[in-house]
């Protein structure tokens, strides 16, 4: 832009020069022209000045203005080079931290899988010990049998030179009693014999009669066999309803997992929930059976959780049966939460809640504890308005309702009835007077002292009365098996015992470190002679005591 103007004015001054030499050539020049052309000159200087800042303004203008463009461009280029760095580095954080979890289940499967190969190898190990002491036992056995065979043979010996001896002395006798008798041998043999006769008919009549008399007790006993073994039958289906839940599976491929090998992982589903598991021939079916109901629930949740995870081996079961244990508890103190809810039972403290709940998992006379529970609070609360008492009456007598059969669902054993024990129990967490009295006394076993304690009774009686309430005969056999782990459950050692097969088989599970190989055998037997002399039951029960010895260490 400066060379065009510098171009322009030179141009100016050429012509304006070139002017006044043509006439200085003419020789015509006059004082107004001069001053014209001074004029003119000085026009043209201050325009071409004009002109030079204005091009210089301009041209600073246009260089702002592309130094900011330059500037602004440079700043864009440098934040989408930011943004795209900032976006490359969280997907590489993110692709890292998806490879850092999967190396980490892979690592926790590898763990697992160590861990079961290292308890696979403890229990190869102890087989092992087991065959070698078995092996030395029966190298034991043989070399006392070769011993004990040896002294048979000398003893067998010693008899026959003894027997030939008796031979000779009883023909010598023989010869001697016939000179002194004057009888031959045969005379004297028919003669015996006639004696022998005569006594033995005497003997048989009086041994018939023996035998008929014995006859007819043994027949009376076979009676009241049958009549048990009828009655045993009859309960058990009665109880099906009540004692087994059943488990579908997917497909019969999983009973092989549940199993395991050599069935170690059955039995430790059974030993840690306490519950039998049936695998038969059924297609797609696992029978669980138990007389408790909290256990079934417990084993079966657990092998659902089992089967749906696929890792199936005895320490997963113990941690998943420990964690499904836990959730059923959590479960059970909802139950109890939403059933004082729907009864409109307010300040119930947290340990009757708990108990209400665990009501769901218990039976009374084959009639479940809490339905029977919620009746009995619903008929106390009508009576009670019938016969005109106020709202707070008739709140407490739904509220002993509810409560009154609480001492079945005891943590522990107690001698004491359910209706003394539960009124111990309501007594102790601070429960009105009155509603302890109604549970004490709804058998009678203490002086009513109120109004509340009769209705309590009286609508007790009528939710256990009516037809199809309840069946005797499942409480009768859910207090056998009771009755059954109670007396291996007392034995020193012992740390849990289950009735398995309708109380046809009792499992004892002791503690390896209190109990020995030897003392095992001896418990068994004692535990049977106790059933054998303090129970009746037909059939037979079976007596297994169980010792497992486990070593356990951790590499870290």
């Amino acid at each position: 832009m400066e060379i065009i103007i510098g171009l322009v004015i030179g141009l100016l001054v050429g012509a304006t020069v070139a002017y006044f030499i043509s006439g200085g050539k003419a020789k015509a020049q006059d004082q107004s022209h001069q001053q014209e052309a001074e004029r003119l000159l000085a026009d043209a200087r201050l325009q071409a000045e004009k002109e030079l800042a204005d091009a210089k303004l301009r041209a600073e203008q246009t260089f702002a203005e592309y130094k900011d463009k330059q500037e602004a461009f440079k700043k864009q280029k440098i934040a989408e080079s930011r943004e795209k760095f900032a976006r490359y580095k969280e997907e590489f954080k993110q692709e890292k931290a998806e490879e850092l979890v999967e190396l980490r289940e892979k690592r926790e499967a590898l763990k697992e899988e160590q861990a079961s190969m290292k308890e696979e190898r403890a229990s190869f190990k102890a087989d092992l010990d087991e065959i070698l002491r078995a092996k030395e036992s029966f190298q034991q056995r043989e070399e006392e049998i070769q011993s004990r065979k040896a002294q048979l043979e000398e003893e067998i010996e010693r008899t026959r030179e003894k027997q030939t001896e008796l031979d000779t002395q009883h023909d010598r006798f023989t010869q001697e009693l016939e000179k002194i008798a004057s009888l031959s041998q045969s005379e004297a043999k028919q003669r015996l014999l006639e004696e022998v006769r005569a006594k033995a008919e005497t003997d048989a009549m009086s041994l018939r009669r023996e035998l008929l008399v014995e006859a007819k007790e043994d027949a009376a006993k076979d009676a009241r066999k049958v009549v048990i073994n009828t009655i045993q039958r009859m309960c058990a289906e009665m109880t099906i309803e009540n004692t087994v839940s059943v488990f579908s599976l997917d497909s019969d491929s999983v009973k092989g997992q549940i199993i395991g090998r050599e069935g170690r992982n059955i039995r430790a589903i059974e030993a840690a929930t306490g519950a039998e598991l049936v695998v038969d021939d059924t297609p797609e079916t696992i029978v669980i059976s138990s007389f408790d109901p909290i256990r079934r629930e417990v084993a079966r949740l657990s092998l659902k959780r089992l089967v749906s995870d696929g890792r199936i081996h005895p320490a997963r079961i113990e941690e998943v049966v420990a964690k499904t244990r836990k959730e059923l508890e959590d479960g059970i103190k909802e139950i109890g939460q939403k059933t004082v809810i729907e009864l409109d039972i307010h300040g119930l403290p947290a340990e009757l809640i708990r108990m209400v709940g665990r009501m769901r998992y218990r039976s009374s006379y084959g009639q479940n504890l809490l339905k029977h529970s919620v009746e009995t609070a619903h008929l106390c609360a009508v009576m009670a308005a019938e016969m005109g008492l106020n709202k707070k009456q008739v709140k407490l007598a739904k509220r002993a309702g509810l409560l009154h059969d609480i001492g079945k669902v005891a943590d522990e054993d107690n001698e004491l009835s359910h209706a003394l024990y539960g009124m111990q129990l309501a007594e102790k967490l601070n429960e009105n007077p009155i509603v302890v009295n109604a549970i004490g006394a709804h058998h009678d076993e203490i002086e009513m002292n109120n109004i509340i304690s009769p209705i309590v009774q009286a609508c007790d009686a009528i939710s256990g009365a009516r037809p199809g309430a309840r069946r005797e005969i499942l409480e009768g056999y859910i207090t056998r098996i009771k009755e059954l782990e109670d007396i291996a459950k007392k034995n020193e050692g012992v740390n849990s015992a289950f009735a398995m097969q309708a109380g046809r088989e009792l499992r004892v599970l002791v503690e390896a470190d209190k109990v020995s190989d030897q003392h095992a055998d001896e418990l068994s037997f004692k535990i049977s002679q106790e059933i054998q002399e303090t129970m009746q039951y037909p059939g037979q029960i079976k007596v297994m005591v169980i010792r497992e010895t486990r070593s356990v260490a951790y590499a870290r």
